[in-house]
């Protein structure tokens, strides 16, 4: 390991202490100043967020290790301006999640006391079928999608250190779980928090060093020119409409239906903090994802990159090229902390679907023991439950995919596909009932992976096929199973 390697490897190791540190001591101070029981705390943080922390842990939760490294990197690599073009769609996505859902879930969640998106679900549709479908669904997703974002992490360490990757896996996972695991979610908001700034200032060097080393705009142009001839030509091209219309409700429209950017519209405090947090989210989310894509596409210029084995190399390798050492080291722990940012909220939420939404709901039951014994235990049990979906996913990362990208992109269809309908239409339309949500939600999901793997039509991803599917069924046995049956008085009251 080289001295660079060194330097960089010791301001990643003291950032990675850093958010187990302040994690673990910010969910302390939360737990002794609420008077919500330890279950609250744990997987909602006391509901207690203010407008910043709500809105850097909603955007740092939906920002990943593709919005850091894969897409920008896909942008240097092959797709230029037409990467950093298809990323704008992603810019509204907090202040739509937040507009949409917040102040509606936020109201529901508390007159029944969800904690989590399966917990809405049981409370609006009274349907147990549905909550453990969602729920093992949820967490199959989430254990791709962490697998991703796993292997990001440790792509991002082994490529700058020098470090095989099962120590760099070892050493990346273990800091996010133990600071998940022992603080819940009130750790995880706050190093969320810490996180998208961090990612903030990784963007503005991304930006500065890429235009510094590329001459201005003008070398820059020229250095495209010959790295990537058609970077022009081909910035409607590389996109067909119909990949144009997937990713937009992929990545755009389609996140209403996440179920760890829904359950942020739980946790904040007061509607002045919904409101702060929907202008700082659109203004951050926009600046970094904007931002990190364009100079992905300018950075292009800069190196013959042809030795790369995958565009998720791009990134630290012409960061290591263009950076100073120490301020290399800076930035580099903005994609890491988009990595962990994501990797925190979905192992907290596969907990609590575990522990909560199955374990407490159809074990436990209303057994007075079993509660007493719960209530008594449930930090522990839930900290237990994390560890080992945490330490369990690191084992399914030591061979990792290929490309990061595809992998995170299929776990978001596949969490959309199950939760749009039943999440959003249960919040505004009446007639939605637990056998329409159910429906949908197996429909869509199945829909979806089957046409993954055998549809391929004009460029269309399986996404936009699963939630068709899943808003007719939805909306057709909807209407059906409601005729000349009246909602329950406790659903209109809690729900509506």
């Amino acid at each position: 390991m080289s001295s660079n390697q060194m330097i960089i490897l010791a301001i990643f190791i003291g950032y990675l202490a850093f958010n187990v540190i302040i994690g673990l001591w910010f969910s302390h101070r939360v737990n002794v100043k609420s008077n919500l029981s330890d279950e609250k705390n744990y997987f909602i943080g006391g509901r207690n967020m203010g407008g910043l922390v709500l809105a850097m842990t909603t955007m740092a939760t939906y920002t990943s290790v593709s919005s850091f490294v894969s897409g920008p990197g896909a942008a240097g690599l092959t797709y230029g301006y037409a990467q950093a073009w298809v990323a704008t769609v992603q810019v509204p996505v907090t202040f739509l999640v937040l507009g949409v859902l917040g102040n509606k879930l936020a109201l529901v969640s508390r007159r029944t006391g969800a904690v989590t998106v399966a917990g809405y679900l049981r409370a609006r549709y009274k349907n147990d079928l549905l909550v453990i479908v969602t729920s093992l669904l949820m967490v199959a997703f989430f254990i791709a999608q962490m697998i991703a974002q796993f292997t990001g992490g440790a792509t991002l360490i082994a490529s700058i250190t020098g470090l095989d990757h099962k120590a760099a896996l070892l050493i990346f996972g273990i800091v996010v779980i133990i600071y998940t695991a022992f603080g819940g979610f009130s750790a995880v908001a706050i190093t969320d928090t810490i996180q998208g700034l961090i990612m903030c200032v990784g963007t503005f060097l991304f930006l500065f060093y890429v235009l510094k080393a590329g001459g201005g705009l003008s070398g820059i142009d020229a250095g495209l020119s010959k790295n990537l001839p058609d970077v022009y030509d081909n910035l409607f091209s590389m996109y067909p409409p119909g990949t144009l219309l997937s990713f937009w409700i992929l990545v755009g429209f389609g996140t209403l239906g996440l179920p760890q950017t829904a359950v942020r519209a739980m946790g904040f405090k007061n509607t002045k903090s919904l409101h702060s947090a929907m202008w700082i989210g659109a203004v951050t989310c926009s600046f970094v994802i904007v931002g990190m894509h364009l100079a992905g596409t300018w950075a292009g210029a800069l190196v013959d990159t042809s030795n790369l084995p995958t565009s998720d190399y791009f990134v630290p390798y012409i960061v290591q090229k263009i950076m100073p050492v120490g301020v290399a080291g800076i930035f580099l722990a903005a994609p890491m902390a988009a990595v962990m940012s994501t990797v925190d909220s979905i192992l907290i939420l596969a907990s609590a679907a575990i522990i909560k939404d199955l374990w407490k709901t159809y074990v436990v039951k209303d057994d007075p023991v079993k509660v007493e014994k719960y209530e008594r235990n449930v930090k522990k049990i839930s900290m237990v439950i994390t560890f080992a979906l945490g330490i369990g996913v690191m084992l399914l990362t030591i061979k990792p995919p290929d490309i990061i990208f595809f992998l995170n992109l299929f776990a978001f269809g596949g969490l959309e596909c199950t939760f749009f309908w039943p999440l959003v239409g249960g919040l505004f339309w009446k007639k939605g009932t637990g056998t329409a949500a159910l429906v949908s939600s197996i429909g869509a999901a199945a829909t979806y992976i089957f046409c993954y793997y055998n549809v391929a039509v004009a460029g269309i991803n399986a996404v936009i096929w699963g939630l068709l599917a899943g808003g007719i069924l939805y909306f057709i046995v909807g209407s059906v199973t409601s005729a000349g049956k009246p909602l329950d008085q406790d659903i209109i009251d809690n729900c509506f």
